[in-house]
């Protein structure tokens, strides 16, 4: 098996270098897809210093900042390993939970995996309740018109066997691709499976990005690509 690992970067200088050594770090032949989606930092010049330093890693630049939804559409298209598994650059999400989550596929019990951070034992961060209540509501709309029982749809790790993803046109450009992917996915009659996983989130001070405007249009997107897409 070997492992695409599909990494939207945007103004992550503080956190690249680490990300890049849990990744390889995890016993799995792989190849990591980094996207940097115009970032304004230090991000770029950091990455080519680790596609440098490491034979497996592939590099793409957008001109312009559009969003993790573009920047995950211009990485699925370049995959060429047999499963798929979206890595955040930004810490919040550890490749020490890649065993579990890769598990059901290897086993083929599963296509899709979904993390969650509201299942399990595992290490979570303390943030914000209005955070978690957003997540379990769009979560709980999602799964009304998917007909799926997730309990974390806008999770970051999400793992697809290649030839699922291969054949989904992204259209979301932000985190709109959270709820595009599961009602696609829905669509496809796939076997998705859970896992818990570990979640050391991030307040604002540190780099988080999603904020309350992504929630609502989360509800958007969720009837959008039931009904019209």
């Amino acid at each position: 098996m070997k492992l695409s690992v599909v990494m939207p970067v945007y103004n992550e200088e503080k956190t690249l270098e680490e990300i890049f050594r849990r990744v390889q770090a995890t016993p799995y032949d792989k190849e990591i897809i980094a996207v940097d989606d115009c970032s304004q930092d230090r991000s770029r010049e950091i990455l080519k210093r680790l596609a440098q330093q490491y034979d497996n890693v592939r590099l793409f630049f957008h001109d312009r900042n559009m969003g993790k939804g573009a920047a995950l559409r211009t990485g699925f298209a370049q995959v060429t390993g047999d499963v798929v598994i979206i890595q955040d650059a930004d810490l919040e999400y550890d490749p020490k939970d890649y065993p579990a989550l890769l598990d059901p596929i290897l086993r083929d019990l599963a296509d899709v995996v979904y993390g969650s951070r509201l299942i399990g034992a595992q290490p979570h961060r303390v943030l914000f309740f209005w955070h978690y209540l957003g997540n379990k509501a769009v979560t709980t709309l999602s799964n009304m018109f998917t007909n799926l029982n997730l309990t974390d749809m806008e999770v970051g790790y999400k793992v697809f066997k290649s030839w699922v993803i291969k054949d989904i046109q992204i259209k979301s450009n932000r985190f709109g691709v959270e709820p595009e992917l599961t009602a696609k996915i829905a669509k496809k009659k796939v076997r998705i499976y859970e896992v818990p996983i570990s979640y050391h989130g991030r307040d604002y001070s540190e780099g988080k990005k999603i904020t309350w405007r992504d929630g609502i249009a989360a509800i958007f997107h969720i009837i959008r690509f039931r009904f019209f897409d």
